[in-house]
């Protein structure tokens, strides 16, 4: 009878031992996500608990207090139980960590970005070592109201029947000078918004419209694969397309809506302003712009009539020229975590952005522009702007440009740059001037 006892209570005990270690195998950790953004914690916590639920799969996530990211990787970088998934700052944030970067071409997360080239490649151009998971656009936006009334006119001065036929600086240089001289007629006070150079809000020329031309200019670097990083260890500038960069910026000042001696006293505000309230039909701005737009008192753009345009300067091949289109958020595989642990990781991605459930926190909690060909159109942000930068990338005729930009040599460079531009509507530089000044900077602050 003991004996009979003993062996029902050692097969009881060897069933809840099985028992037990299955279950601790459905929840099993195998992932550790270094999280970049403080704001978006509270609902990656949420995501890892749903990915557990459905996947068995236990998903840790830990996040950077604000300012901190770089600080706490090298630190849980270093340790036994390092994160599988971390994020880097775009190319020059990969040249601090492409030691520890898994080479995840093959991944299906890379095959479903939309458009390849935002992707960080390897410094001889072979493999991807981060992958962008939310991304911004800028460019020239416009009131389709507008431009539509316009070419509803018998007596405009060239041939183009919409703006989906301008994709050149000459072309966009024909339509804005022809509305101006057709200002009352449109019932507006100019055709570009202000140009604001106020001091501290004249980035929109001296790093987004200066983008261009340099993007033309480091791409031309054959010792790069990567035009940011060409820029980046760039000693000196050549600005070789100068005048292009001129072409546009004056194609926005003798088209404003404000005389130039004016516009040093005004602001991003005034020109979103002037936008929104019918007065201008086209301004320079990111997809950022339409809440800014959309809150102004009396806003008249309405959401379907607002479109992007890319910023042309007449540079050659420019006709497939898209938005300027970049992120600093890239996801990177720890190259150093187990074959399993890197496998998990990318099973987690793959299923955050291409499952159902995975999308719908993205798209309605995350609130990402993703690049990615996995998400719908009515599965990316309601927002108007962000739904024309989702079209430019999916659309296979343009070909987007990067945010270079980074590797400006700082703070004071662009300071200067937009000083000189100052200057030079108000008549006290020469353009040449403004060149000048420009090269000298990237030198002595590089």
């Amino acid at each position: 009878m003991k004996k009979r006892i003993v062996t029902i209570l050692l097969a009881i005990t060897v069933l809840s031992l099985s028992v037990s270690l299955a279950g601790c195998g459905k929840s099993k950790e195998t992932v550790y996500f270094l999280n970049f953004k403080p704001e978006s914690a509270a609902i990656y916590e949420e995501i890892a608990k749903e990915y557990e639920k459905e996947k068995g799969v236990k998903v840790k996530v830990q996040t950077a207090a604000a300012n901190t990211y770089e600080q706490t990787l090298k630190s849980e970088i270093a340790k036994k139980n390092a994160p599988t998934i971390f994020q880097i700052n775009g190319p020059i944030g990969y040249q601090s960590w492409k030691n520890n970067c898994l080479n995840i071409e093959d991944s299906k997360l890379y095959s479903y970005l939309s458009d390849k080239s935002l992707a960080i490649k390897g410094e001889d151009g072979k493999g991807v070592y981060g992958i962008p998971y939310v991304v911004e656009g800028y460019g020239i936006i416009y009131n389709e109201e507008l431009t539509d009334k316009y070419f509803a006119l018998k007596n405009r001065n060239n041939d183009y029947k919409s703006m989906e036929e301008v994709r050149s600086f000459n072309a966009l240089k024909s339509i804005v000078e022809d509305m101006t001289a057709k200002k009352k007629e449109l019932g507006i006070e100019g055709v570009f918004a202000s140009t604001s150079l106020y001091s501290g809000e004249d980035w929109r020329w001296q790093t987004h419209l200066l983008n261009v031309p340099l993007y033309y200019e480091f791409s031309q670097n054959d010792d790069y694969s990567d035009p940011t990083i060409a820029g980046l260890n760039s000693k000196e500038l050549a600005f070789r397309y100068s005048e292009n960069y001129k072409n546009l910026f004056d194609l926005y000042t003798d088209n404003s809506i404000t005389s130039k001696t004016l516009l040093g006293s005004k602001s991003t505000d005034d020109s979103m302003a002037e936008f929104a309230l019918g007065k201008v039909v086209m301004v320079q701005n990111g997809n950022w712009a339409w809440s800014q737009i959309e809150k102004v008192s009396g806003n008249k753009v309405k959401q379907d009539k607002i479109k992007f345009l890319p910023m042309y300067t007449g540079i050659d091949g420019e006709e497939n020229q898209g938005l300027c289109i970049g992120t600093e958020n890239y996801l990177a595989i720890n190259k150093d975590a187990s074959k399993e642990q890197q496998q998990a990781s990318l099973d987690f991605l793959d299923w955050l952005f291409s499952s159902q459930t995975g999308k719908k926190y993205v798209d309605e909690k995350l609130g990402f522009i993703t690049p990615f060909n996995t998400f719908s159109e009515s599965e990316q942000p309601e927002d108007p702007l962000a739904q024309e930068v989702v079209r430019y990338m999916n659309d296979g005729d343009f070909k987007t440009v990067p945010w270079i930009f980074t590797s400006f040599p700082g703070e004071n460079f662009k300071k200067e740059v937009g000083s000189a531009l100052l200057d030079y509507v108000q008549g006290d530089k020469t353009f040449a001037q403004v060149v000048t000044a420009t090269k000298e900077k990237w030198k002595s602050e590089r």
